[in-house]
């Protein structure tokens, strides 16, 4: 198996992607907006509740997040690539400033 930019793909990569394949699949037989929901959903928890509540909205937003970067990554380009790195760290950081603010 090899990836749209004919690099080989890696055990692990293969093996995460194939351990999330029905978990993917799953999300793809839901209806469109159920990602940005639920997204939309753990970053209100993060802002908006108490601490206890909303660092591990926000460790759970910025795991999922990573997870889906991760499976694209192969596919995307440069660009897009930092906003997801750059998301993840900005969810992470605001995540430690909760923690250092209460």
């Amino acid at each position: 198996m090899s990836s749209p930019s004919s690099q080989p793909v890696s055990p692990l990569r293969q093996r995460i992607t194939k351990i999330s394949y029905p978990y993917v699949a799953r999300l793809h037989g839901m209806p469109k907006l159920t990602l940005p929901i639920i997204t939309g959903v753990l970053a209100l928890i993060g802002v908006f509740a108490p601490v206890a509540v909303a660092v591990p909205a926000l460790i759970l937003l910025a795991l999922v997040l990573g997870w889906l970067a991760f499976l694209s990554w192969p596919a995307v380009t440069t660009g897009p690539k930092f906003l997801r790195v750059f998301s993840i760290l900005v969810i992470l950081l605001f995540g430690v400033s909760r923690i250092a603010g209460a």
